[in-house]
């Protein structure tokens, strides 16, 4: 039995667009067979915070971080065309017109496919992020982990 490929993405950005498309390589690759691992690290993890707010201690700035970060995968911007939130609105109507799957069900859709999702733990504490603020169903880890993951991988990107 041969073994299967190997897929690791890191999502650096917190862009609505930019994290689509992630999860459709991540969901593709997954998909194809290939074991996949999505490394959320800076803005990306934004993209695994739950929509309500999480009531945990911290402290000043990380309370401001938190406040002005945006809460989960329906609050992302867009990285071009933003348009004080209008472009996010305008692109989920296309996609909903065109049958897409939107964000929340391209992440449930690669929690089902077994796609790993790890949370970087340096950027976490950098931010002030806590478990308890992310989505059910994610690893943490740090870099050395991800570099185990993709040093296996024939693709690797960076998102």
């Amino acid at each position: 039995m041969s073994q299967k490929e190997k897929t690791t993405i890191v999502l650096f950005s917190g862009d609505l667009d930019k994290a689509i498309a992630a999860f459709i390589i991540a969901n593709g690759a997954a998909a194809y067979d290939h074991e996949v691992t999505m490394f959320f690290t800076f803005w990306g993890l934004n993209t695994l915070r739950k929509d309500p707010p999480v009531s945990v201690k911290k402290g000043f700035l990380e309370k401001m971080f938190g406040k002005m970060m945006p809460r989960g995968a329906k609050k992302l911007g867009l990285s071009k065309m933003n348009f004080a939130g209008i472009g996010p609105k305008m692109i989920k109507h296309v996609m909903k017109k065109h049958n897409a799957l939107s964000l929340p069900q391209l992440i449930e859709l690669a929690q089902e496919q077994g796609v790993k999702l790890v949370a970087c733990t340096m950027t976490m504490d950098l931010l002030g992020l806590r478990k308890e603020e992310l989505i059910d169903g994610v690893d943490y880890a740090g870099v050395a982990a991800y570099l185990g993951d993709a040093a296996d991988a024939k693709v690797n990107l960076f998102i």
